[in-house]
């Protein structure tokens, strides 16, 4: 009689436990959501550039505004050294895969001092460009898409800064390599927005 009723107890705890999540997605959680925050910061840049296609092309107003002028030059140099930022944090994401622990470290601290360089680079534009932001509307517009892609490279630099640390003090295994993935990701997005501000603002 004890026994069975131990054995009831036993049936009823399991039963009052829900079953395990079914997980049905073959993309890991943290990649998932990486990759779904990118997809809301799409939407965001998209704002500003239906703002920048409305004043270029239902106003009607020239680009760049009459009086000022965009440093194409350096910012085509500025483009490729972020492209190259790509290509290191590939090299230092494969590396680590294979085991590699030279090639992380190396890749790492490369696309951080590119990333870096971006942005001093902006900075040093924004500083000698010669028009302020409320000096017209395109200006502001100009500002706004330069200046949000600034702010995302910035958040970008700091979390490669947190990979880079880890990565010197041995974080990371051809096992275990998801802190790196995840950060690579975002910064990946960064490279592709500002390819395209680039290719709108200054090119076309």
């Amino acid at each position: 009689m004890e026994a069975a009723s131990v054995t009831h107890g036993h049936e009823h705890a399991h039963a009052a436990h829900p079953p395990a999540a079914n997980v049905s997605s073959r993309v890991p959680a943290p990649v998932l959501g990486m990759m779904l925050f990118n997809i809301s910061e799409v939407m965001v840049f998209g704002a500003f550039f239906t703002a920048y296609f409305f004043i270029r092309i239902a106003e009607g107003e020239p680009w760049p505004a009459p009086g000022t002028k965009l440093p194409v030059q350096v910012a085509g140099v500025n483009t490729l050294i972020l492209i190259s930022s790509s290509f290191t944090i590939h090299w230092a994401q494969s590396s680590i895969k294979k085991g590699n622990r030279f090639g992380l470290k190396a890749g790492m601290l490369t696309t951080l001092l590119l990333g870096c360089t971006f942005l001093f680079v902006q900075i040093n534009e924004y500083a000698n460009i010669g028009f302020a932001p409320q000096d017209h509307a395109q200006e502001t517009i100009f500002y706004s898409l330069t200046g949000l892609h600034g702010a995302h490279v910035f958040i970008g630099l700091t979390l490669l800064l947190f990979v880079t640390i880890r990565s010197f003090r041995g974080h990371y295994s051809a096992e275990e390599h998801r802190g790196v993935e995840v950060p690579g990701i975002y910064w990946h997005f960064v490279d592709i927005m500002w390819i395209v501000v680039y290719t709108t603002v200054y090119v076309l």
